[in-house]
């Protein structure tokens, strides 16, 4: 693949290019979009902001160096809470295959319950299980989507097992995205056994393959629209300090934004659509850990990243989940500073990570900013603020369950409590939810489809209500939260959106 991609740092000359279709944007979106229209046999551009790397130097970086190098922000992007709300951390790739790079790799299909409801309320026939279903079909075997085993089990996530167990909440192994896993726990950070299959290993060097172009470095500024039609690209390369210099142009009869639910609304705003759906409705799936600390040594990076999962709690819009993280990232979750931080930080082999996601209504909404990066607030409605509570009394009765002599709640200021009762004592009184420490993983929605233009931005086919031949193709078109990760149905959407793509006017071979 690396002879397909031009890096725009090394770019001396403005470029002018053209292609049948151009895609802004190569993660799970942009990257499926790709393969599918280079393998119908339409020329293929790619145009990534970010810059590339082959899996040997990303997974050689220590986890800090890659979020500095190919997350948005270098990890530090953040919802402002409005309200009885949380700073909500998000993290979002930039680099040549997105976020696919810095997932886990856990794939779940859509639940079946809210495709339901999509498909009767919304009136999107084509979201069905069974119209969807040959599409996640198709994108599980290309990433070989595969079930975590029990022996890949980190102690850690034995024991949120074993906690689970003893409150009667059943656990069920996770699908993961990965061949020949070795269970070292950097799934996030680069693979050091180059087992997780993302896109940048997988779609992409398939679509160069098959003849399509990679730009990185490549800042898409705006979508060229001629007589009511896109007509291409417009932008500039980023140097190595990532500012703007050479410009470039590329004309293509059609044009795939898969820019993600945090940037998608821009370019297009950029572009000339406006309207009050865009940018609005943005969901992020608000998560929680807790620590539990036991007299055991624990050594949680020893095994999988994420294994196990619960559902048992999903009518109540909870899903429980097994995490890791490495042990600088740990080590800023506990209390205190200076002598009784460190206390803490040297616990860390003793200590488990239990987590959960919620699946909320979509309070949030994404605006332009000083910087390149987009403003955003989110509000947590009062039944999402209810879910996070039980998530974070039910993770911390699992732990105490599972033998932990102390538990660390994510609530800023909170001290660590050694009993059931004195965690009764501190969540009776109920803290701010601003407090609560709280990350994303999955942005979605801001830029829905729907079968009425006043409420969605794109058509079930994924064009734009505005532009003819703008297609959008990313998480911001899934009309509400899922409650799941959204990798997996993330690249079966593009999948069915880039089958209409090859059949819309522009693309039809006369």
């Amino acid at each position: 693949m690396i002879d397909a991609v031009m890096r725009g740092r090394e770019v001396r000359v403005p470029l002018a290019a053209q292609a049948d279709v151009v895609v802004v944007g190569s993660g799970s979106g942009g990257a499926v979009v790709a393969r599918e229209l280079a393998s119908a046999g339409r020329s293929v551009i790619v145009a990534e902001e970010g810059g590339y790397w082959v899996p040997e130097h990303y997974a050689a970086m220590t986890p800090s160096n890659m979020f500095r190098r190919m997350a948005r922000e270098a990890a530090l992007a953040a919802a402002i809470g409005i309200g009885e709300t949380p700073l909500i951390a998000v993290l979002a790739g930039k680099c040549v295959g997105g976020s696919s790079v810095l997932t886990g790799g856990v794939c779940f299909r859509i639940p079946e319950p809210v495709l339901d409801r999509w498909v009767r309320d919304l009136g999107l026939t084509h979201m069905s299980p069974a119209a969807l279903d040959p599409h996640f079909a198709a994108v599980e075997r290309a990433i070989a989507v595969e079930t975590v085993p029990p022996h890949l089990r980190s102690r850690s996530t034995e024991l949120f097992v074993e906690g689970a167990a003893k409150l009667g909440i059943r656990m069920k192994p996770l699908r993961r995205n990965t061949r020949g896993c070795k269970g070292a726990a950097r799934c996030n950070f680069g693979c050091p056994h180059f087992a997780k299959t993302s896109v940048d290993v997988s779609f992409l060097p398939d679509a160069c393959a098959r003849g399509a172009r990679i730009l990185s470095d490549a800042l898409v500024e705006r979508v060229i629209v001629t007589g009511g039609r896109a007509a291409g690209i417009r932008g500039r390369f980023l140097d190595e300090r990532g500012e703007p210099r050479i410009p470039f142009e590329i004309a293509a009869k059609a044009v795939v934004v898969a820019c993600g639910a945090l940037h998608t609304p821009l370019l297009l705003r950029r572009s000339g659509l406006r309207g009050r759906p865009l940018g609005r409705g943005l969901t992020l799936h608000p998560s929680v850990r807790v620590y539990g600390i036991f007299d055991e040594r624990v050594d949680g990076w020893d095994g999988a990243f994420q294994s196990v999962y619960s559902d048992d709690l999903e009518h109540d819009g909870i899903t429980l989940i097994s995490a890791y993280g490495t042990p600088n990232l740990l080590a800023g979750g506990f209390p205190g500073v200076g002598r009784e931080h460190r206390t803490f930080v040297h616990r860390i082999p003793h200590t488990a990570v239990f987590g959960a996601m919620i699946h909320d209504e979509g309070g949030g909404s994404v605006r332009r900013w000083i910087s390149r990066e987009p403003l955003l607030t989110y509000r947590l409605a009062t039944r999402d603020g209810e879910r996070m509570r039980r998530a974070i009394r039910v993770l911390a009765e699992m732990a105490f369950a599972a033998g932990a002599h102390q538990v660390i709640l994510p609530v800023f200021g909170a001290p660590p409590v050694a009993s059931t009762h004195e965690l009764e004592v501190f969540l009776g009184s109920r803290p701010s939810l601003r407090r609560v420490e709280c990350v994303s993983f999955h942005p979605l929605g801001s830029a829905r489809m729907s079968t009425d233009p006043s409420r969605g931005v794109v058509k079930p086919s994924g064009e734009t209500w505005a532009v003819k031949g703008l297609f959008v193709a990313d998480g911001s078109v899934l009309p509400s939260s899922i409650g799941v990760n959204s990798q997996l149905p993330v690249m079966a959407v593009a999948r069915q959106i880039a089958h209409r793509i090859t059949e819309s006017v522009a693309l039809r071979r006369g």
